[in-house]
């Protein structure tokens, strides 16, 4: 079943606001799946001398003729979502036709953190375990040449065989199953056509949905010969959430993480962004509390046992402030530098914390520190 056919889209002709019911014949061979999507034929007729600008070469395409971009990276094309098959339960965005989480909007301007039961812990654990395989096979495959694309493709496959839903995959419409972003982008980076290049950063963020939970971690890897500013920022980011979850116990105040995360990173010239932060999670997707991962932030709430939440800092060369492509997900730094960043998921015990998507290999490393 095509895009069309599982989700109403508008044909994308600028003015034009009627479902699309046709796609670009070029398109579908060059697996363009953005800006292809047509009304009728006298509206692809009409936009014709601008999309048909879609179809250079991977080398030079560019969705968005007059954008400037704020670094080096370039968008490539995006092959169709994938689907997931029906036998596996889905969060309820999952057949949305607008990927809206009504279970999560239901909850919205609440401040009420939940405590998990015996139950529910042990159901967020497995799925945390889970997203955790399926990190880590994306992780070893991605390599110089592999696309991001192709990292989508494990991950989404990985989930399927563990009888796991990819969270992002329609959430508000995201298009495709993990989040990659590459040197500048910060986060909610779209899997495309570009293959990984020598010397690059690449963040992987995994979300399963498991049994009614979701499991949510993500990695900043090497991709061949890095260097060593990136190493130095990858490297101190990764300190930098350890630190922060190392106060974590009940007691402790959620805008405390900031502060760590901040005092940590400042020294060596690096900033935090302040447009995303670590959430709650468990049946929802993203939840009370809200993390901010700054210093002298206003986040509400204490820690209790029970309680579950992510940390995932991102860490900017330069500036923290950060810029969007066109496609409304893609997060990049606002003066093109590189950017860094790790997630866990972490339940609250009575003596601390257990970090529920910790590596099980090489002590828990990371899989940047294997090549250092």
């Amino acid at each position: 079943m095509s895009t069309i056919e599982q989700n109403p889209i508008l044909c994308c002709t600028p003015g034009c606001n009627q479902t699309a019911k046709l796609r670009c014949p070029t398109c579908i061979k060059l697996e363009i799946t953005t800006g292809s999507n047509f009304c009728s034929q006298e509206c692809f007729k009409k936009y014709w001398m601008v999309h048909k600008m879609f179809h250079k070469n991977k080398d030079e395409y560019n969705p968005w003729p007059g954008f400037k971009f704020t670094g080096t990276l370039r968008p490539y094309p995006v092959t169709e979502k994938k689907l997931v098959p029906a036998h596996i339960p889905r969060p309820d965005y999952a057949d949305h036709p607008q990927g809206h989480p009504l279970s999560e909007i239901a909850e919205r301007g609440s401040t009420v953190v939940k405590v998990l039961d015996d139950e529910e812990i042990e159901g967020l654990r497995v799925a945390c375990k889970l997203a955790r395989e399926c990190l880590d096979e994306a992780a070893q495959a991605a390599t110089i040449g592999v696309t991001t694309d192709e990292l989508d493709r494990i991950v989404h496959e990985s989930a399927v065989e563990r009888e796991c839903y990819p969270s992002p995959l329609n959430y508000y419409k995201f298009p495709k199953s993990v989040c990659t972003s590459v040197n500048e982008v910060i986060c909610h980076g779209i899997p495309d056509k570009r293959p990984l290049q020598n010397g690059d950063i690449c963040n992987v963020d995994v979300t399963v949905y498991h049994r009614g939970f979701h499991g949510d971690l993500n990695e900043t890897l090497f991709i061949g010969e890095v260097d060593e500013k990136s190493k130095l920022l990858t490297k101190v980011t990764h300190e930098a959430i350890m630190k922060a979850i190392n106060i974590v116990k009940p007691g402790m105040r959620f805008r405390e993480i900031g502060n760590v995360i901040q005092n940590h990173v400042s020294p060596f010239g690096f900033s935090v962004v302040r447009s995303y932060c670590g959430h709650g999670i468990h049946r929802l997707f993203h939840c009370a509390p809200n993390i901010p991962h700054y210093a002298n932030n206003k986040a509400v709430g204490v820690a209790k046992v029970g309680n579950s939440f992510t940390i995932e800092p991102m860490i900017s060369e330069g500036t923290w402030r950060d810029e969007h492509w066109p496609d409304d997900w893609t997060a990049v730094t606002a003066d093109g530098k590189r950017s860094a960043q790790f997630e866990h998921t972490l339940l609250v015990t009575e003596t601390g914390c257990e970090i529920l998507t910790k590596r099980p290999a090489k002590n828990g490393q990371p899989w940047f520190m294997d090549s250092m």
